[in-house]
């Protein structure tokens, strides 16, 4: 079959790195086509290039597509010829409908003044291919996240796509909606639709891909043909971190100790609306060296328990106590909460843990400014030593700790977040999906440090929607649903279905 595409020893380098080094891609037209790597292997760069995001003569290397060699200096560029790519951060405007979002700068319009029935039409048109029953003067903020993507690809399919792009798709939705999310791209290839996925999950690669790309550190490993070969994970990850991972989660002993954190009676109502409780009754307890879980599904309260918990970030009307070491602590605001040894990892590190545009220097020491202070003023060489301890003992993959933070992987964001709280000195850390968007590698390193961490006599609560990370990595498992525990499992009685059903015959 003819590539559709074909890019040609591609070369981006930036001042220090050279993000991609001599890399090769083709992709077959009508094929769904993978392209997998660690975190900061050059996926993104590589499609940005493809794009037109990073312009032609901004690289070395040839693109080649539909036949023809190809020059985008501009996303308008490669839009022209069909190449649409949504990013892991959707480009939506929150405040303006469907239909306004759709057909946002390619307007229809009669005489220079939009023609609403017409837009209407055909977004209601759009919406059907993808599944959708909104109506077009729907706001987009009012959506779940999972009909988000959905409208993003309502709104490729308007501009007529012959090549998709998808980065990181399911990366923030729910089993169902990611299930539903690649039904859809199956149904677009059967349709005609070219598509390149990014992802981390290894099941959903395998699921959907007809060829799977590799890249590490900036150049192409292998290319595998899930057609006419069963490509395992185990095969994939190995090619991804140049090394077997016989055991995804490293082995520790279990060894708990005295208790640590006592939740008792926790109840938090809806910030917003008045007579929703969204928490009810928990009851929790954290011992020194144990990793503690709390499984679930999207809605259940878990994020909103954590934030809770951690200065009242979250609710109102919220009752309870907290105990540390058997004595009630005030955990009122941030400030107390960290001040009684409570950590709080956010699942959403760009927009709640990191601030991006500062470096790495800066957004580390954030909790725990006095640590580096004399008399209100920043000793910035302490600042800088204590940086480049965690740097070193967090692996974390930079030429210096001056480099902004916005500019660093994903996986090794969430190192720097971890680092900030471990400045902090908590006795309770809280980790809310601590590896969501990240790659297998900088996952088994997150489990490492968190294995660490418990050995020291840290204790751990991990939140997370991945069932087999949750039984792979700790000692009990509180099972949440509609705002309470519905049940409580040791490690050796935890299983997925016996989480599920707890989860489902409440």
């Amino acid at each position: 079959m003819q590539p559709l595409l074909e890019m040609r020893s591609i070369t981006k380098t930036f001042p220090g790195v050279k993000a991609l080094d001599a890399v090769t891609l083709s992709v077959r037209e009508g094929e769904i086509h993978a392209l997998v790597g660690e975190n900061g292997a050059g996926k993104s760069t590589l499609m940005k290039v493809l794009s037109g995001v990073y312009p032609a003569g901004s690289y070395d290397g040839e693109i080649h597509y539909d036949g023809a060699l190809a020059a985008f200096h501009s996303i308008a560029d490669s839009e022209a010829r069909g190449i649409i790519i949504i990013h892991q951060e959707l480009a939506l405007v929150p405040l303006l409908s469907i239909a306004e979002n759709l057909f946002l700068g390619n307007e229809r319009a009669r005489r220079g003044v939009i023609h609403w029935p017409e837009t209407f039409r055909r977004t209601e048109e759009l919406l059907k291919k993808v599944g959708l029953s909104e109506a077009p003067t729907t706001l987009v903020d009012s959506l779940g996240v999972g009909k988000q993507q959905l409208v993003e690809i309502a709104k490729a399919l308007s501009k007529e796509v012959r090549l998709l792009i998808l980065d990181e798709p399911t990366a923030a939705l729910s089993e169902a909606d990611s299930q539903a999310l690649l039904d859809l791209i199956l149904e677009l290839k059967a349709q005609g639709v070219t598509s390149i996925i990014i992802s981390h999950k290894l099941n959903e690669v395998r699921r959907v891909a007809d060829t799977i790309t590799v890249i590490r550190d900036g150049t192409t490993v292998s290319t595998l043909d899930a057609r006419e070969h069963t490509i395992t994970e185990d095969r994939i990850v190995r090619d991804m971190v140049g090394r077997d991972m016989a055991h995804r989660y490293p082995e520790r002993e279990r060894r708990a100790g005295k208790t640590l954190m006592e939740v008792r009676n926790w109840n938090v109502w809806h910030p917003e609306h008045a007579g929703r409780q969204v928490i009810r009754d928990i009851g929790l307890t954290v011992r020194a060296g144990e990793i503690v879980g709390i499984a679930g599904l999207m809605g259940s309260g878990r994020t909103e328990l954590a934030m809770s918990l951690f200065g009242r970030s979250y609710g109102r009307h919220i009752s309870g106590t907290v105990e540390m070491h058997g004595k009630p602590v005030d955990v009122s605001d941030v400030s107390r909460a960290i001040g009684a040894g409570l950590a709080y990892v956010t699942e959403d590190r760009k927009s709640l843990g990191l601030i991006l545009e500062e470096n790495i220097q800066r957004n580390i020491t954030l909790a725990n400014l006095p640590r580096v202070s004399a008399h209100a003023v920043i000793n910035e060489a302490e600042e800088t030593r204590v940086a480049e301890r965690f740097r070193s003992a967090m692996n974390i993959r930079t030429p210096n700790v001056f480099q902004k933070v916005m500019n660093l992987s994903g996986g090794n964001q969430q190192k720097v977040v971890l680092s900030k709280w471990l400045f902090a000195d908590p006795e309770v850390l809280i980790l809310d999906e601590p590896t969501r968007g990240i790659d297998v590698g900088a996952k088994f390193e997150i489990y490492n440090i968190m294995n660490e961490l418990s050995a020291e006599g840290k204790g751990i609560v991990m939140i997370s929607s991945e069932m087999p990370e949750l039984l792979g990595m700790c000692d009990r498992i509180y099972v949440m649903c509609e705002g309470a525990f519905v049940g409580e499992l040791s490690a050796d009685e935890a299983s997925q279905e016996r989480i599920m059903s707890l989860i489902v015959t409440e």
